[in-house]
C-alpha cells in the first residue's frame, strides 16, 4: 500500500501497476463524446443568441436596418434549435437514452433543415453580388453564408458524437443486460 509521507512498502519498486483496476474504456469514450457535445452546445449557444439578437432586434427596430439587416425567412425556424440542444443537456448528466434520441432526430429537423434552405434563399442574392464583382464584400450575405457554414459543422458534429455516444451506452447497456 501506498503512503504519502512513508517509505515505499518492501519488495515492490513501483513496477507492479499492471495488476491495478483501470476504468473500461467505454467509459472513458462516454466522458470524452460528453465533452465534446457540451462544447458543441456551447458554441451553438452562442449562435443561437446572435440569431435571437437579429431577430428580436428587427422586430423591435431598435437600430436602423442599414446597420443589421433584415433576417432572412429561415431564421425564423431555426430559433427552434434550441430544443435540440436543451434536450441534449438534459440527456448528458444522466445518461437518458430517449433524451438523446430526440436531440438527434431534432437536430436535424429544427438546425440542419432551416439552414439548407437558407442557403438556397440566399443563393440568388449572393450569385447576383458574384455577377456584379460585389461578393468580396464584406455583406450580409456573406456573413450568413459564414455562419451557416460554422452552424452546419457545429450540427453535424453534435449528430455525429451523440450516435457515437448513444452506441456507447447501448454497448454499455447491452453488456449489462448479457450479465
Amino acid at each position: 500500500m501506498a503512503s504519502r509521507a512513508g517509505p515505499r512498502a518492501t519488495g515492490t519498486d513501483g513496477s507492479d501497476f499492471q495488476h491495478r483496476e483501470r476504468v473500461a474504456s467505454h467509459y472513458q469514450m462516454s466522458v470524452a463524446l460528453k465533452s465534446e457535445i457540451r462544447k458543441l452546445n456551447i458554441v451553438h449557444l452562442l449562435i443561437w443568441v446572435l440569431m435571437a439578437a437579429q431577430v428580436t432586434e428587427s422586430q423591435l427596430s431598435l437600430v436602423s436596418h442599414k446597420v443589421i439587416a433584415t433576417p432572412y425567412q429561415w431564421e425564423y425556424p431555426y430559433l427552434l434549435s434550441i430544443i435540440p440542444t436543451v434536450f441534449s443537456f438534459l440527456a448528458l448528466p444522466r445518461n437518458n437514452i430517449s433524451y438523446l434520441v430526440i436531440s438527434m432526430i431534432s437536430a436535424g429537423l429544427f438546425c440542419v433543415a432551416p439552414l439548407i434552405y437558407g442557403c438556397m434563399e440566399m443563393f440568388p442574392v449572393a450569385q447576383q453580388l458574384y455577377r456584379h464583382g460585389k461578393a468580396y464584400r464584406f455583406s450580409a450575405v456573406s456573413v450568413m453564408y459564414l455562419v451557416i457554414v460554422i452552424a452546419v459543422q457545429v450540427h453535424g458534429w453534435q449528430i455525429y458524437y451523440s450516435k457515437k455516444l448513444l452506441d456507447q451506452w447501448f454497448t454499455t447497456t447491452q453488456d449489462k443486460k448479457k450479465k
